[in-house]
């Protein structure tokens, strides 16, 4: 290998691992969910640990169990939920890292995450970001639409750009905050709201139970279903824009939860909406935690 190229070599991938950054925004209007980081805070601070601009191109690890092979030196920082992290060198010498702060990886050292005991979705930066093909300008996967790579497997060797800054000097680790077992989520009604029974009260009263199904597309909700009002009962709509966060409503009154790889349209109604700003809570929530959303 070149020793002007940098890369790392994909030992395990663990449950699923992606490319993310952030996203592909302003292209619904041509049916192109925006995707990107479903946790893009974490995202975002792994990217200032190793020196990168925020919207490099990192890992999205579902649950931990990521190993790594640096085929050149590197930095690289793990974000999200707390996890095991070790370096074990060629001759090796195993030691435990820490989350939330920059190391250093010599060429051969293999950076290993254990799996992860609350939340769900870690993220791995490395310095210089990931230099995949960038399509419709974005380096990462989109599960809906297929644009992007593939999700990594095994034996992937992932070229690594040019480094573009220094980890910051002297930065302490970040603190960690571990996701709580139950969310409490504000969302804002509408804009199909008059479609069900009391939908304040409704959602108000109940206590939800994020389903395995849930993926980066959706977060399917498992409890009493929401009940429509009876001129809306068998009615359908004709198919209407979607965004992430929108609550989308079937008939069976199981919610779901549009993520970043949502459908840009969708015929179902939608109760509420979830603000951006707590999206990322809902990268955390593991299938069996619970959920209660709050009206404003």
């Amino acid at each position: 290998m070149s020793a002007s190229i940098r890369a790392v070599t994909v030992v395990r991938t663990g449950p699923l691992t992606v490319v993310t950054d952030l996203g592909r925004p302003g292209r619904a209007h041509i049916g192109v969910p925006r995707s990107g980081a479903l946790d893009e805070p974490a995202l975002r601070l792994a990217n200032r640990l190793v020196g990168n601009p925020e919207a490099c191109a990192a890992l999205e690890v579902l649950l931990g169990g990521l190993e790594l092979r640096a085929e050149s030196a590197c930095t690289v920082a793990v974000t999200g939920p707390p996890v095991l992290v070790t370096v074990t060198s060629e001759s090796g010498a195993r030691r435990r890292a820490g989350t939330h702060r920059a190391l250093a990886l010599a060429e051969g050292d293999r950076l290993t995450l254990g799996t992860a005991e609350h939340g769900l979705r870690c993220y791995v930066a490395l310095s210089g970001g990931l230099d995949t093909e960038e399509v419709l300008g974005s380096r990462g996967t989109d599960l809906l639409s297929g644009l992007g790579p593939d999700p990594v497997s095994e034996g992937d060797r992932i070229v690594l750009g040019a480094v573009r800054g220094d980890p910051p000097a002297d930065a302490e680790p970040v603190p960690v905050t571990v996701p709580p077992a139950r969310l409490d989520v504000p969302v804002l009604l509408g804009p199909r709201d008059d479609w069900f029974t009391d939908p304040a009260d409704a959602l108000r009263a109940r206590v939800w139970t994020v389903g395995s199904a849930s993926n980066r597309i959706g977060l399917r909700l498992e409890g009493t279903g929401l009940a429509r009002v009876a001129d809306r009962e068998g009615a359908e709509l004709p198919s209407e824009p979607m965004l992430p966060g929108a609550v989308q409503v079937p008939p069976s009154g199981q919610p779901v939860i549009f993520l970043a790889d949502g459908p840009t349209t969708g015929g179902y109604p939608v109760i509420a909406v979830v603000p951006r700003a707590a999206l990322p809570g809902l990268a955390q929530a593991r299938p069996g935690s619970q959920l209660r959303l709050h009206p404003r």
